[in-house]
């Protein structure tokens, strides 16, 4: 519930992946919150198989007030009932663009429970990061800091569907310039759906200074692993806890959101 009230919409495949050992206990376990009204499920008919999606049902806005409303517009009138908030998750225009960009999160949390001493340690939805990071005026798709290999690795994502001209998805990254002159120099992943687009992308960055890092990476491919080629050296492909990350100063005045290793998982679901 905490994390369809953060994240608006998981899919049962998500779902069973990040939280379950199999798809039918998965399964079984949403009937029983559905039936209680804990959360909400529809038909997805986004992708053409017809899963189950599920958003925060009218008990699990009462457990979970202060959720984010709707994907659309951030500061949106609060709905008037849970249904309210579902039908605008449903008729968002980036219902899509939601389970690509969760999708990676997932991915991230379903490898941590196969492999010791890996976590994702922290998940913030577009609208978390954006009101926390609101001084430089970024605006990412995701937040989160992945722990492996001895590396503590925060990054930015903008999850892009191939639908935005190069040039607006290039201008993206001025605000994480901003915000790497008081804050975090956290990588921005750019992912993309293929690898023409990469390239294009790669093509248009070389030689241009960034103080964030820069990598891009392909859907598809796993979050975790040897995928994602850094602007600056577009040769080899690095796993994600190898890119280059840094929590900035230990400034509360100016980076007052500053990950420390003893910080609380906040995606991690409560019993």
């Amino acid at each position: 519930m905490r994390w369809l009230a953060e994240h608006y919409i998981l899919s049962t495949e998500q779902i069973s992946a990040a939280l379950f050992p199999s798809r039918r206990s998965a399964r079984l376990r949403l009937a029983v919150l559905q039936q209680l009204e804990a959360v909400t499920r529809f038909v997805d008919t986004t992708t053409g198989d017809r899963q189950y999606l599920y958003t925060l049902g009218p008990l699990g806005a009462v457990v979970y007030p202060t959720q984010f409303n709707d994907p659309n517009r951030a500061g949106a009138r609060a709905p008037r009932t849970a249904i309210e908030r579902t039908e605008r998750i449903i008729g968002s225009r980036r219902l899509v663009h939601l389970l690509g960009t969760n999708q990676l999160f997932i991915d991230l949390v379903a490898y941590a429970r196969t492999h010791t001493g890996v976590r994702l340690a922290r998940w913030w939805s577009e609208q978390h990061a954006t009101a926390v990071f609101a001084r430089a005026g970024v605006l990412p798709d995701g937040h989160g800091v992945w722990v492996a290999g001895g590396a503590e690795v925060g990054f930015f994502l903008e999850h892009d569907n191939g639908t935005e001209p190069l040039g607006t998805v290039l201008k993206k990254l001025r605000g994480y310039e901003q915000l790497a002159a008081y804050g975090p120099r956290y990588p921005v992943l750019l992912r993309v759906p293929g690898r023409r687009r990469e390239r294009h992308l790669l093509d248009a960055l070389s030689g241009v200074p960034t103080v964030m890092p820069v990598a891009t990476g392909i859907h598809g491919e796993h979050p975790a692993g040897p995928v994602w080629t850094l602007a600056s050296d577009p040769g080899p492909r690095w796993w994600l806890h190898e890119l280059p990350s840094d929590h900035g100063p230990d400034n509360p005045a100016t980076n007052p959101h500053r990950y420390f290793d003893d910080e609380p998982a906040d995606l991690d679901p409560e019993p």
